[in-house]
């Protein structure tokens, strides 16, 4: 999988998010493009530490998470429909420019961490790497802008 930490894989998602616009419909799912590109947000924001996810959610199902762990990051893209957690929900229709501008500069504050070396433990997954933290984010974005066909 390629890694937001990649300066070729930088480049391709953010042309790829500037090939975005506010009417570009979606092969599958429900979630408009205003909503998908505030949803891509999240998952960046939990990365980067700046915004938490409910980790109550009991020691079963903590246990299957961290069986799945290497999902995140893998070779193999998400399937269409895969359940979301609810944080993750957009339900408004946000502005697409605004929310289309913050996930840009989000891509390129979490691309100016590559040299980080503590990172926030997943609150579902457990422990990652910095690489499997990049490559999970460049997976999800990857997911969501094929749903968009950029």
């Amino acid at each position: 999988m390629k890694s937001l930490f990649e300066s070729e894989a930088l480049e391709e998602v953010l042309l790829r998010i500037n090939k975005l616009k506010s009417s570009s419909k979606p092969k599958w799912g429900s979630m408009n493009a205003s909503q998908m590109v505030k949803h891509c947000h999240g998952p960046i924001e939990v990365a980067m530490g700046t915004k938490q996810l409910d980790a109550n959610i009991g020691f079963m199902k903590k246990l299957v998470f961290r069986l799945f762990k290497s999902a995140l990051y893998n070779d193999r893209s998400y399937k269409q429909g895969i359940p979301t957690a609810p944080e993750y929900v957009v339900r408004d229709t946000p502005v697409f420019k605004t929310e289309k501008d913050q996930l840009i500069t989000l891509v390129k504050a979490f691309n100016g961490l590559k040299d980080k070396k503590e990172w926030n433990t997943h609150p579902l997954f457990g422990k990652l790497t910095a690489e499997q933290w990049a490559k999970s984010q460049y997976k999800h974005l990857d997911h969501h802008l094929r749903q968009f066909g950029v």
